[in-house]
């Protein structure tokens, strides 16, 4: 069966997916070029899943079974730089998602010490002035409990909002440097991949007479 794109090593735990044409893996409803084009939510899904149920420090490829015979002679590697930028700019997109969420949780931090603080001297200033009340007891109690709820957002943020986001970005670094390579469904040589994109796409690039003949969708 006909092989092309990137060689995978015997000890990287390979992901499949099968198509049967590889604009399937892109959403075509993004009108950028191909190599920046957004990846199909389904198979971003497929393919982010099955890389988190794999071991964290073994090297990840993707193997894409295409139904139709090979096309273009580059569209491997094409394929692979767009996975690749894709994946890439998920990656940037987490960990700045990390640094605002640490931004947050500084501010937090310093907002619940100072109201911890000013909730504590209150509460002694009250306890000073009314030592044998009731009701200030009540009072005085309430004021430290809110100073230390008011932690509370800080320390979810420290202790466990930031790391499912760090092994994100991890997961996204590694997709986004993983081999790809393509096995086709046929060897028998036809004109499907004329009609698959980006195959079909590029060919037009390359030929402004061509691509300006091209029916209007």
């Amino acid at each position: 069966m006909t092989e092309a794109g990137d060689s995978i090593d015997s000890k990287s735990r390979v992901i499949e997916v099968r198509v049967a044409e590889l604009r399937q893996l892109f959403n075509e409803m993004d009108p950028a070029p191909f190599r920046s084009r957004d990846m199909d939510p389904n198979a971003e899904e497929f393919i982010v899943a099955w890389g988190r149920e794999l071991p964290r420090d073994s090297p990840l490829a993707l193997l894409v079974h295409l139904d139709r015979s090979p096309g273009r002679p580059d569209e491997a590697a094409i394929l692979r730089d767009s996975i690749h930028e894709y994946f890439d700019g998920r990656q940037v997109a987490a960990r700045q998602r990390l640094r605002a969420l640490f931004g947050r949780g500084r501010v937090s931090l310093v907002i619940g010490l100072a109201f911890l603080a000013a909730a504590i001297a209150v509460s002694q200033l009250l306890d000073t002035l009314y030592p044998r009340s009731g009701l200030i007891s009540i009072v005085r109690e309430s004021l430290l409990i809110g100073g230390w709820v008011a932690m509370w957002r800080p320390i979810e943020i420290f202790l466990y909002d930031w790391w499912p986001i760090r092994a994100e970005a991890r997961l996204f670094a590694r997709l986004a440097t993983m081999p790809v390579r393509i096995k086709y469904g046929s060897e028998h040589p036809t004109r499907a991949w004329q009609q698959d994109w980006p195959a079909a796409s590029q060919d037009a690039s390359s030929n402004p007479q061509r691509q300006s003949r091209a029916p209007a969708r």
